[in-house]
């Protein structure tokens, strides 16, 4: 490993972040309980451990990780299993392991990345034993990816925890799609899902005590938010947007209304109402310049898996991004999913230092192949 090869723009892209991110949480703090007025020095404890893990993943190498992903998927769906015994509730869910001193932990975060690495494995596997496969090689390969991907999902929706679901299937559809199978399966994908989502509204319109009966309370509430979106209303929806719209073009610096979630799901409406309009531009193009970086380190790559890799990493980015950004307006459902780099949240931001340090592996090869 050498440290000079590594992708000069991808670590100041990263220390941008980690700044904005820091500034931001301070700003968030204005609005939050006294007992919350630290956010801003705990996010810097959790970009130094960020660091210390990219470190240590480029020590390590991605073929020691690969090598041991299956341990490591079982080892994070036995810990999402005690979840739901031993979590300490939070909002009426278990999303996370309170740990005195340090704060919590949300094991699904991490789930994310092992997810990734594990479906890069066994499509590189099957391209490598079928590059030719047949429709029937394929949907066999396709019903053990559904089982694999399954057992992580129905344990973080009994959680509950929607937004990190839909990660996860949205992770698969990407990387299946940039594995080359064919077109007809995600028809049939989409198909089944629009039949499912179609029951349950038919379902939660026809009869609400049935809807309760059948899918339990959180989840009844769960498409009351989607609701409350589809109507735009909301308190945490409508501050936030008057926080943003008050702003202008140089902005408050300052967040001059109070909302829920300010710290992490409602990140960017407390950065837009502080450095406005043009900040609001720079912000965004920095994370479209980080999503670029990665897309072409992903061109670049000889290494098969390791395209995988990053297709699954872009799509969780991007999705999270616009997801995020999103809400904030209106212009998506509010589904708890925070801004990566950005919210405060030592689970999420480790998990994203440790796939950068995947990255920066396969951007060291590419570097190194081409000299």
């Amino acid at each position: 490993m050498n440290v000079k090869r590594i992708d000069i723009g991808l670590i100041i892209s990263l220390l941008l972040m980690g700044i904005i991110s820091v500034i931001t949480i301070y700003f968030s703090t204005s609005i939050l309980p006294n007992h919350l007025s630290d956010l801003a020095l705990k996010q810097i404890m959790w970009y130094g451990i960020g660091i210390i893990f990219i470190f240590l993943i480029m020590y390590l190498g991605n073929n020691v990780i690969i090598k041991n992903i299956w341990y490591i998927y079982g080892i994070g769906n036995i810990i999402l299993f005690l979840l739901l015994i031993f979590g300490e509730p939070i909002n009426n869910a278990k999303c996370w392991f309170s740990i005195p001193g340090i704060g919590t932990i949300q094991p699904s975060e991490f789930m994310k990345i092992i997810l990734i690495i594990v479906i890069s494995s066994m499509i590189d596997k099957f391209r490598y034993n079928y590059p030719k496969a047949t429709i029937k090689q394929e949907f066999i390969f396709l019903i053990k990816v559904m089982f694999i991907v399954f057992i992580p999902s129905i344990l973080t929706f009994l959680e509950p925890d929607t937004g990190v679901v839909l990660i996860y299937l949205l992770i698969t559809i990407i990387m299946l799609f940039i594995g080359g199978f064919r077109y007809r399966w995600f028809i049939i994908l989409i198909t089944i899902l629009l039949i499912v989502v179609g029951s349950i509204v038919i379902i939660y319109f026809i009869d609400t005590n049935m809807f309760v009966n059948i899918f339990g309370t959180d989840f009844f509430l769960r498409i009351d938010r989607l609701l409350d979106w589809s109507n735009s209303t909301g308190f945490q929806l409508e501050n936030g947007i008057s926080a943003i719209g008050s702003a202008g073009v140089l902005g408050n610096f300052k967040v001059p209304v109070y909302f829920p979630e300010a710290g992490t799901d409602f990140i960017f409406a407390v950065y837009a109402s502080t450095f406005g309009f043009i900040g609001s531009i720079i912000l965004l193009c920095l994370l479209t310049y980080f999503d670029l970086k990665l897309v072409t380190i992903a061109l670049k790559s000889k290494n098969r898996i390791n395209k995988y890799i990053i297709s699954g990493t872009i799509g969780m980015l991007i999705y999270q991004q616009v997801q995020n950004i999103g809400m904030t307006f209106g212009l998506m459902p509010i589904t708890g999913i925070t801004l990566p780099f950005i919210s405060y949240g030592g689970s999420s931001l480790i998990s994203y230092m440790i796939m950068i340090g995947i990255v920066f592996n396969i951007s060291n090869d590419n570097l190194r192949y081409k000299n």
